[in-house]
Formats: structure tokens, C-alpha cells, sequence
């Protein structure tokens, strides 16, 4: 890369719809598991990430009708506020999306860099354009 341009790299973000397009899982359905996992508790979870519980609780229930099984189940615990737990497959999940999103970044990054190197690692021949931003 050349020093004028810097480091460039390229972003990408992935999520899983179902065959009408609706999202069933992504990064914002991640942060709420994690953040249940981390707290026990939806409400806990929606008053981290600074999101209403109705919408936290919406797009987990909303994932869970795409997919037809549960995400999360109450916490037994013997005390009135019981709370929640991921379940097994929402674990598996989490851990699999994760894999799934490092290997497309590797992937993304490898490919830019495979297909831009010459691009950038020299100055281009400037046409008139070009040559009234510098």
C-alpha cells in the first residue's frame, strides 16, 4: 500500500435469512445471547445494549419461529424473577456463527488483499480528476 492511501481493508456483514428473506440470525441476535449468557436475564440483556426488552424479546422469539425450536429457557432458580438460559442449540449457534464470521473475514481479507495489492502499492497514472484532489 502506498503511504498516500494507507491501509485499506475491506468490512463486510453477514447475517442468515430464511427463504423469504426475514433474518434469522446475525450480529444483533449474537450480542443479545451473549448478553443474556452473560446476565441470565433479558431484561438485563436489553438494559445493556440499550434496547427496549420488547425488542430484544421480539427478534429472539422472531428467530425462534424462523428456525422452529427455543433459544432460550427460564432459569430455574427458586425465586420469583427466575430469568434465562441459552439453551444447548443456541450455543451451538452462537459458536457456529462466530466460525462462520471469522473464516468470511480471513476469507475477505485475503481476497482483498490478493485482488488490490497491485492497485494501491503504487500511484496510479492520475488523470485530470485525480490530479485536482491532490
Amino acid at each position: 500500500m502506498s503511504a498516500a492511501t494507507g491501509k485499506l481493508s475491506i468490512k463486510s456483514k453477514i447475517w442468515i435469512e430464511d427463504q423469504d428473506g426475514k433474518v434469522v440470525f446475525g450480529s444483533g441476535r449474537l450480542y443479545i445471547l451473549d448478553a443474556v449468557e452473560r446476565h441470565g436475564s433479558l431484561h438485563a440483556a436489553a438494559d445493556e445494549l440499550k434496547m427496549s426488552y420488547r425488542a430484544v424479546w421480539g427478534k429472539i422469539t422472531s428467530t425462534e419461529k424462523r428456525l422452529g425450536v427455543s433459544l432460550l429457557s427460564r432459569k430455574p432458580d427458586g425465586s420469583k424473577r427466575s430469568g434465562s438460559e441459552l439453551t444447548p442449540l443456541a450455543r451451538r449457534i452462537v459458536e457456529k456463527f462466530r466460525t462462520l464470521h471469522r473464516l468470511i473475514v480471513e476469507a475477505s481479507d485475503e481476497l482483498f488483499e490478493d485482488l488490490f495489492e497491485d492497485e494501491f502499492s503504487e500511484p496510479a497514472d492520475l488523470g485530470p480528476a485525480d490530479r485536482q484532489e491532490r
